[in-house]
């Protein structure tokens, strides 16, 4: 028989591999006996695992989904925390950590109580991806949550913002005077990163325009406002907007974007999980699309370019739009299968 830390082990392997197990088929497999399996199971609950019993003739057992490995202590707001470092490492980490983070963010949402699981799963990151040479600002985790629900649930914000000139992280002696400090009242769109910090994508419905706040900046005041319908950003996309945006076009709502400095710009919904796409994406912009997926931005000097660019990530492509690049995947499909079916040159 083997120890009984080994067989612990063994024992948790096999509840997670399967939804339940009879009693009996776990005696089987571990090679011991029936009231053995009763007391490993007590003994991995004194250790914090969640394993309930299954009635039915022979019995049984269930291990909560999710379980997989000893169980961590976390507050709310470490759990918060973890949760957004975890989001950001997922789809814009470059030292090879991307994929782990993606899995450890899964295991983490799956173990949450369901209380705290409904705050962190209103917080949808984007990040943009880019090189970064500065270290991300100091944002609070409440008041990152607290914009991101009031996206998910398309409510008007209100918060005082501290524009450069009167930075609140700035020593008092160099603020300049605040010009105008009312309190900003915006329809929020979408949370991003770009270059090591957080944005906050809005409309501002004083200034009737588009704006981009950086949430280290932002002291949100309570409560929120009415509901709104989302309005279309310009590009039609968030990522277009913050392409466009931090590459010199207005962004302020009086048409779209620049095309992110490249004269064709296309979006595809990719097989691949974000995590493995942004690892290889320098320009463009990742976004979680579920079940494994995620949706590209990215341009390039010519349709066919962009078309070969995309294909490289080796993965089923769904174009998003526009025309132009559905028309050169065609084109260059044609090319390939005539490369493909020539005779090679007389021997």
């Amino acid at each position: 028989m083997p120890k009984t830390s080994a067989r612990l082990l063994a024992l948790l392997s096999l509840l997670q591999a399967r939804r339940d197990w009879p009693g009996t088929l776990l005696a089987d497999r571990l090679d011991i006996s029936l009231r053995t399996v009763r007391r490993d199971v007590d003994r991995l609950r004194e250790l914090g695992y969640p394993i309930a019993a299954v009635k039915g003739p022979d019995g049984g057992y269930r291990l909560s989904a999710g379980t997989e490995l000893p169980p961590l202590l976390f507050d709310d707001e470490q759990a918060v925390a973890l949760t957004i470092a975890l989001q950001v490492a997922a789809t814009s980490s470059g030292d090879g950590l991307a994929d782990a983070a993606a899995r450890a963010l899964n295991t983490i949402r799956q173990v949450m109580p369901a209380r705290l699981r409904r705050r962190v799963e209103a917080l949808q990151v984007t990040a943009v991806e880019r090189p970064t040479t500065r270290s991300a600002a100091p944002v609070d985790g409440d008041v990152l949550l607290a914009i991101s629900a009031a996206v998910h649930a398309r409510e008007i914000l209100r918060f005082d913002y501290d524009s450069p000139a009167t930075d609140r992280h700035a020593p008092a002696a160099d603020r300049a005077p605040a010009v105008d400090r009312a309190p900003r009242r915006v329809e929020p769109h979408h949370v991003v990163t770009w270059d090591g910090r957080w944005y906050l994508v809005a409309w501002d419905l004083d200034r009737a325009a588009w704006r981009t706040f950086r949430v280290d900046r932002i002291a949100l005041r309570t409560p929120n406002g009415p509901r709104f319908t989302p309005r279309a950003l310009p590009g039609d996309d968030v990522a277009s907007y913050i392409i466009g945006k931090f590459r010199g076009s207005s962004g302020n709502g009086e048409g779209g974007s620049d095309g992110g400095g490249w004269p064709c710009q296309g979006t595809v919904i990719l097989d691949r999980p974000a995590a493995a796409v942004a690892l290889y994406t320098r320009e463009g912009v990742v976004e979680d699309a579920g079940s494994g997926r995620c949706r590209l931005t990215l341009g390039s000097w010519s349709w066919p370019s962009l078309a070969a660019a995309i294909a490289r990530f080796d993965a089923d492509i769904e174009v998003v739009g526009p025309g132009e690049l559905t028309d050169a995947f065609a084109h260059l499909a044609g090319r390939f299968t005539r490369t493909a079916t020539a005779k090679g040159p007389p021997t």
